[in-house]
């Protein structure tokens, strides 16, 4: 494990994105955007490890949020095996570098100075200047073009303990799961009690978490991955600059995840903007589980839960296929229940089904309710076969694909999940001429 540690605003998150090969970590020209330690696997050289980008360190932190940040980037420190301190050739002589130095003395890890934003001749001599902070190697770099980052990471590689080798159990993927909802309905503290740890910050503040948090952990004997995201809002209330972002990114979490945790916030109830962002999960074709969280909060009696489900359920008709779980993160009641449905989620989103078994239901499907007829032309499906999962997508080949009316497409997609289940996975319908031109159908 690799940490990048360093004052705010030194470039830590851009230097992590050069060495990930993507731009994983939110960038912006402002002090304190990146707060939780953020992973990513890394490799140079044939010799693989984890990098870990951490928030600006300050010795004396000016408010709670920082204090938080601290405490991780301390995190990071206890569990690296090579430390790359980051500072800017633009503030030599800072105190506070000096302060960091000490503490990362104190360590007995190895620990490289990287002098960033050396983009020319005049600022590699300037680099020159930072010996005076006592550390045995230095290395001037430009993490924004690339500069000295090879001879960087040839010196982390040659720090780096020997490989341990690790036997593989299975080839099984990672389950991705994304935790999303609007600020401040819990996301990270659902993250944290997955996990059993503080392993991202946890604040009252909306907007605390800014990147896409990745975790990888084994439960059981099954591997998956929690994506934390930063609070979603609709569209026309986002403001530019570091919510934007942040925004784009868990959008961009969204399409790389199995399943979608929608959290909503049982104490303020269901809003709009909850809405919005089960909305932003549906037209990613995602699996989905809707989780109500904080509901040890709640005033409720035995009708309490029913009457909540029953609002969801009329609010949010197009995910009328998604388990719901009413849970507190915080005390941990009924957590134990995500990770299951995840798994059974999972297995519908990624199910397939044989065309026999599908045509044979097409033709009880077709015998029950007669496909429909538009100026004396009726629509003939002749066949359906699975052409895709996660998430599963059926075509049906007709005489004539623009007969299909909306609800009878419903109809379909109501009988194929009585038929086969799908429980937590949209469906995609496609409909094409025989041997010819296609129309894609609907989405639920």
């Amino acid at each position: 494990m690799v940490a990048i540690v360093g004052r705010p605003n030194v470039g830590k998150s851009t230097l992590f994105n050069r060495v990930a090969g993507r731009r994983k970590a939110v960038v912006l020209d402002v002090p304190g955007v990146t707060r939780d330690r953020n992973f990513e696997a890394a490799e140079w050289n044939g010799r693989a490890f984890t990098l870990v980008d951490t928030g600006g360190f300050e010795m004396t932190p000016r408010d709670a949020t920082f204090s938080l940040m601290r405490e991780q980037c301390l995190l990071a420190i206890e569990q690296a095996d090579v430390i790359i301190f980051l500072v800017d050739v633009l503030e030599a002589n800072n105190p506070v570098d000096a302060d960091i130095v000490a503490l990362l003395r104190r360590t007995s890890k190895p620990v490289i100075l990287a002098v960033n934003k050396c983009d020319n001749a005049r600022r590699y001599q300037e680099a020159m200047g930072f010996h005076a902070l006592g550390l045995k190697d230095l290395f001037a770099v430009s993490s924004l073009n690339g500069t000295g980052v090879g001879d960087l990471l040839d010196r982390v590689v040659d720090l780096l303990p020997p490989p341990v080798a690790v036997r593989r159990e299975d080839g099984a993927e990672a389950i991705r799961i994304a935790v999303i909802g609007r600020p401040n309905v819990g996301k990270s503290s659902l993250v944290n009690a997955l996990l059993g740890q503080e392993r991202v910050i946890v604040s009252e503040t909306p907007g605390t978490t800014r990147d896409t948090i990745d975790t990888t952990f084994r439960f059981q004997d099954r591997v998956y991955t929690l994506i934390d995201t930063a609070g979603l809002r609709r569209r026309g209330k986002v403001r530019p600059g570091i919510e934007k972002l942040c925004v784009l990114s868990a959008q961009a979490s969204l399409s790389r995840c199995h399943v979608a945790l929608i959290l909503i916030d049982a104490e303020q109830g269901l809003a709009a903007q909850d809405e919005h962002v089960a909305g932003y999960a549906h037209e990613a074709c995602r699996g989905c589980v809707l989780v109500v969280n904080k509901w040890d909060l709640v005033e409720k009696d035995t009708r309490t839960a029913g009457e909540l489900a029953k609002k969801i359920r009329h609010e949010m008709g197009y995910l009328s296929y998604a388990p719901i779980v009413m849970l507190s993160a915080k005390t941990g009641q009924r957590v134990h229940r995500i990770l299951p449905l995840v798994d059974d989620v999972y297995a519908q989103y990624s199910k397939e089904i044989n065309t026999a078994s599908l045509n044979e239901w097409l033709g009880r499907t077709t015998r029950r309710v007669s496909p429909p007829v538009h100026k004396g032309k009726q629509l003939r499906i002749k066949y359906v076969v699975q052409t895709g999962a996660r998430p599963p997508t059926f075509t049906f080949f007709a005489n004539d694909p623009d007969l299909v009316h909306f609800s009878y497409e419903r109809y379909l997609m109501n009988q194929l999940r009585e038929a086969f289940g799908f429980g937590g996975s949209p469906l995609r319908l496609k409909y094409r001429y025989k041997g010819r031109k296609q129309r894609i159908g609907a989405e639920g």
